[in-house]
């Protein structure tokens, strides 16, 4: 008896805690087809009537920009994003992990102590550069940036994982006759995929749900992405359109759990092997 308890009390503990962990996301979905009155009113987990028409109201949009449009405005700013920031930190890191040149450890210690600066610091300086520079309400202050290896996370979480190759592949590479950059994109690069798989996963997921930077930049509805639409909604609607809000936010939630889902054994791959040295 003691063994069976021992053996299955972690698995029963595990199984409450994902219980605890998925409420949230099964009183959303409940939520998002009750009917007006029982939103604000109810407190039962399941709805009295599934409401369906919250779900046509939300496919309808807001500011006469229907979900399609927002969902591919907000797909477009996180591709784009997700290709920078894969592309620029990768190149920064090969320099770090892998080049020598002057100062490369002070430079480095220089972008791994921006971590530790808040966002809201740098927000008004980039935006009067956009702003002189026109591109304020486009997606370019939301993409640009990406290209510009400014993500220091993401570079910090490239070297510690090209630190740990072989740098033997790289001196017979340089023995074939390959440079620099060759010898990155044909040698490093390869073998750093799942660091670059988890720095697309968690751009993609923290660009898609961002709000406060695309609240900054973006002011017509037409370019808005999916977060700031379900703010406009929330500003236009009274209590009675709470249903189609909700029924919004599960069309939004929608595209990261399946990008998670297609991708999450790379994920564990990438934060399992990175920091370790072979």
């Amino acid at each position: 008896m003691n063994l069976a308890v021992r053996r299955w009390a972690p698995h029963t503990l595990a199984l409450l805690g994902l219980l605890v962990l998925l409420y949230p996301l099964a009183w959303l979905l409940a939520t998002s087809l009750k009917p007006a009155d029982e939103v604000v009113t109810s407190l039962d987990l399941w709805p009295s009537s599934l409401e369906w028409s919250n779900y046509t109201t939300a496919l309808e949009g807001v500011s006469g920009v229907t979900v399609s449009r927002l969902l591919g405005n907000t797909l477009l700013i996180a591709g784009g994003a997700v290709l920078g920031n894969v592309l620029s930190c990768s190149l920064a890191a090969y320099a770090f992990a892998r080049l020598r040149f002057r100062m490369s450890r002070v430079m480095f210690a220089f972008m791994v102590a921006t971590l530790m600066l808040p966002h809201h610091v740098v927000l008004i300086p980039q935006y009067i550069i956009f702003n002189q520079l026109g591109m304020v309400d486009t997606y370019w202050p939301l993409i640009l940036p990406k290209f510009l290896a400014t993500e220091a996370f993401f570079v910090f979480l490239i070297v510690q994982f090209m630190r740990g190759l072989p740098r033997e592949l790289e001196e017979s590479a340089r023995i074939d006759g390959c440079g620099p950059f060759r010898t990155y994109l044909s040698i490093t690069l390869p073998l750093t995929r799942p660091a670059l798989i988890t720095t697309a996963i968690f751009t993609f997921i923290w660009t898609w749900n961002d709000f406060f930077t695309q609240m900054i930049y973006l002011f017509a509805p037409e370019k808005f992405t999916i977060t700031l639409a379900l703010r406009s909604f929330v500003d236009q609607s009274s209590t009675s359109a709470y249903g189609p809000m909700f029924a919004m936010s599960v069309i939004s939630v929608l595209p990261i759990v399946l990008f998670f889902f297609v991708f999450q054994r790379y994920l564990v791959q990438g934060m399992a092997t990175t920091g370790l040295k072979g």
